[in-house]
């Protein structure tokens, strides 16, 4: 087979071609169950497979108070997707144990349903960034669906559960000790709040105030922290990043929100302002390398998608958009804090999704 192009001609390969194609509707299925894993996490479906009993789509119905069809078609989806196991011989279906602590287990450190939920919203509203990349615009995070909003939270929050009091924090020089006696600590980007009241929970002694420009996510947070019993020591406020009030900071931390600002520059140089001199600034981003090579894999394949749909168009949509984007890597985040005024820079710690760095005065 032979394509004419503007020039010059281009042989295809039939062989790769269709398995260029098969990939594809592998593809169009995986996008296809990102909503069905969105279903099952609302229907309860997960939930009440957890317990390991094979179940037929009947069954599966009747516990979950759904139609059986739905029930059905939607156990078939997951078994040719390898989400559950199938048997012929029964026609029953079961959630492996595994699956069941990544899709069932809210305190799993592998909880997953708010990712999906996160990717869910993200794509519908696709036709937004559309129409904002052919004129240059952005969309900021405030015009997107609640989906985004609150499968952000729940993703982030099974990553902060895990790392967060038991990894990052102590591999910070000093940070610990300093929050067991009593810190001041500002949460700049905050959303629902998640981070800051975890720290508030683990640390009493401490103060924590909280920052973020969407009001919605604000309101959020504080009924969050009167929820948790932490209210007396953690106070939020709506701010952009380079307004945030307060000054002797202990600690400062941005957790997965710096690539998100317009001016992360302009954030670092208020961080600077508002920190002690012996203080810390805490900065999480995403899992990248510094070349497009490094990020070539699975998970940054993803951090581009959100790059594209999310994040680059929630900068882009504020004042100087400089729209580093979901994978800058550690050499352009460096650039926004030495350019903001700190003048050391070390990575603390990494996992499979986060790069986490120590930030200085």
């Amino acid at each position: 087979m032979t394509i004419q192009a503007d020039s010059p001609a281009r042989t295809v390969d039939p062989d790769k071609l269709m398995a260029f194609v098969f990939r594809a509707v592998e593809e169009v299925g995986a996008t296809l169950n990102t909503a069905l894993v969105v279903m099952g996490d609302r229907l309860g479906y997960y939930r009440t497979l957890a317990d390991g009993r094979p179940t037929t789509p009947a069954e599966l119905a009747e516990r979950t108070g759904t139609g059986e069809p739905y029930a059905r078609e939607w156990l078939s989806a997951q078994a040719a997707g390898g989400y559950v196991t199938y048997d012929p011989a029964t026609r029953r279906y079961t959630l492996p144990a595994e699956h069941a602590a990544a899709l069932a287990d809210p305190t799993s450190p592998a909880y997953l349903p708010g990712f999906f939920q996160l990717a869910a919203g993200t794509v519908r509203d696709a036709p937004d960034v559309l129409t904002a990349a052919t004129d240059g615009d952005g969309v900021g995070w405030h015009a997107h669906n609640g989906d985004v909003h609150h499968g952000c939270e729940r993703f982030f929050r099974t990553m902060y559960n895990g790392h967060l009091v038991h990894d990052w924090l102590p591999a910070l020089t000093g940070v610990v000790a300093k929050l067991e006696a009593g810190a001041r600590v500002a949460d700049v980007g905050c959303g629902h709040g998640a981070s800051t009241i975890l720290m508030a929970q683990t640390f009493p002694r401490s103060t924590f105030v909280g920052s973020d420009y969407h009001a919605e996510s604000i309101e959020v947070a504080r009924s969050r922290a009167a929820e948790a019993g932490v209210a007396d020591r953690v106070s939020f406020e709506v701010a952009p990043a380079s307004a945030f009030t307060g000054t002797g900071y202990d600690l400062v931390a941005t957790f997965d929100a710096l690539h998100d600002m317009g001016d992360p520059v302009g954030a670092a140089r208020h961080v600077r302002q508002a920190i002690a001199d012996d203080g810390t600034w805490l900065v999480v981003e995403p899992m990248a390398g510094d070349r497009v090579e490094d990020n070539l894999h699975p998970v940054g394949r993803t951090y581009y998608g959100f790059s594209t749909l999310l994040c680059t168009p929630a900068s882009l949509s504020q004042e100087v958009g400089l729209a580093l984007g979901t994978q800058a890597g550690p050499a352009r985040i460096r650039d926004v804090a030495t350019t903001g005024g700190f003048t050391s820079f070390a990575t603390a710690a990494t996992t499979p999704f986060n790069n986490v760095f120590e930030i200085r005065p």
